[in-house]
């Protein structure tokens, strides 16, 4: 198994492979994202965004995780937010899942960051259970909140 840092070919690949998980979250209208985009986020003067590709044993790209740095106030140090981790369902139960995730901790561990978090949706009970598997434990007390769209507009215009 392979782990690499993903590298500005991977762009296409890992664009697709964003839309197969949008899909397989119900989700597929919401991913908008472009190749120009993810390209920029990753490799741009600053980048914000930073990711890893998992290979198959041919060197296809089967998976891959997406990821930004956060910072624990409480602790004082960095951490690391795993937006998306995703294996293509040819390649799942080969291990490749967890060595994406792995490459994340040992990240976490080299820099000298605090903690590596997620979120998961309630309905996917294999990754809930693979995430389990892993020692992760569920921040079930912390409700996520969004503003987005109108919301978000709406609420930034909005001054006393």
């Amino acid at each position: 198994m392979t782990v690499r840092p993903v590298r500005p070919d991977d762009v296409p690949t890992v664009l697709r492979l964003v839309r197969e998980l949008a899909a397989y979250e119900q989700a597929e209208h919401e991913a908008l994202m472009t190749a120009e985009q993810l390209s920029a986020a990753l490799f741009g003067p600053s980048p914000a965004l930073f990711g890893h590709v998992a290979l198959a044993g041919d060197g296809e790209i089967a998976g891959f995780a997406l990821w930004f740095l956060n910072f624990s106030t409480w602790r004082g140090t960095h951490g690391v937010h795993l937006e998306d981790l995703y294996v293509s369902p040819d390649h799942r139960g080969t291990g490749l899942g967890r060595e994406l995730l792995r490459t994340l901790a040992e990240e976490c561990l080299d820099r000298g960051f605090s903690r590596l978090e997620w979120s998961v949706l309630d309905w996917n009970a294999p990754s809930i259970e693979f995430y389990r598997a892993a020692g992760a434990v569920p921040m079930d007390e912390w409700t996520v909140f969004r503003l987005t769209g109108d919301a978000l507009t709406r609420f930034a215009a909005a001054r006393r």
